[in-house]
């Protein structure tokens, strides 16, 4: 998305008039942040939270998600938000389901979960593609994490979205 907006200042500065130019340039920039300021990173801070086709109860149900599941938010409608998960799939979802603490989802099978932040630590589990954990701290690459169901450890933040 970044690379066609780039595509499309270009084209407008290349037909751009002198007097024009510094006006156009603030209206592009404004646009530019107001697409990316909405692009927030929400979780889900319900034990299970109903994901929907359109915002309202009366949507169909597409699917459901758990605890600490992240999410990025594209659209805002009343108290329902769109949002974006890390396969790309899109849902609505109600805002008080939601939370703003910071939430990472496992995006590669069998992923070790250790000990300490490092690889020479035990490693204490392991844990699927999808699996969502709250981050406790970060150390380096490292991000200490907790599952819902009270399960700990630390995992390479390259594992994660």
């Amino acid at each position: 998305m970044v690379m066609k907006d780039f595509q499309t200042v270009k084209t407008v500065f290349r037909k751009c008039t002198p007097g024009l130019c510094p006006v156009m340039t603030v209206f592009l920039l404004l646009s530019l942040m107001a697409t990316t300021a909405l692009a927030e990173r929400l979780s889900v801070a319900v034990p299970i939270a109903n994901i929907r086709s359109g915002p309202g109860d009366n949507h169909e149900l597409l699917w459901k998600v758990e605890k600490y599941h992240p999410l990025e938010i594209v659209k805002k409608s009343g108290s329902w938000y769109q949002f974006k998960d890390f396969e790309g799939d899109s849902g609505w979802i109600s805002s008080p389901l939601l939370t703003n603490a910071p939430t990472v989802i496992t995006k590669t099978d069998k992923c070790n979960i250790r000990s300490g932040p490092g690889n020479q630590y035990d490693v204490v589990f392991i844990v699927d593609r999808g699996i969502p954990f709250k981050v406790v701290t970060k150390k380096e690459k490292w991000l200490q994490i907790e599952h819902a169901d009270g399960d700990k450890g630390w995992i390479y933040n390259n594992l994660v979205w």
